[in-house]
């Protein structure tokens, strides 16, 4: 059984489909300003691959399982959520 104090990470990339590309990308600034606000949240990043425009590499700590819980129930709700709903998300998430 995974304790609540244990620290949650995900690592992985996303896939964009590039005629989503340009929507995705105006809102990517807002969802990472959200989501370092968020309680629990400790490192939040997403960045480009070079040389692949339209994948992106993710990296997310939370403190616990309950705030990585809060964030996935938040941005499942958001406009981040629905302007990424074409989006392929390859995670690996330990502590969950």
């Amino acid at each position: 059984m995974v304790s609540n104090t244990e620290k949650v990470v995900l690592r992985g990339f996303i896939d964009i489909p590039s005629s989503d590309l340009a929507l995705v990308l105006r809102e990517l600034a807002v969802h990472i300003a959200l989501t370092r606000q968020e309680e629990g949240c400790l490192i939040f990043e997403v960045s480009e691959v070079e040389g692949e425009p339209c994948r992106y590499r993710v990296y997310e700590e939370f403190s616990n399982k309950s705030a990585f819980e809060f964030h996935q129930r938040r941005v499942a709700e958001s406009t981040w959520g629905k302007v990424t709903r074409n989006v392929v998300r390859n995670y690996e998430i330990s502590g969950v």
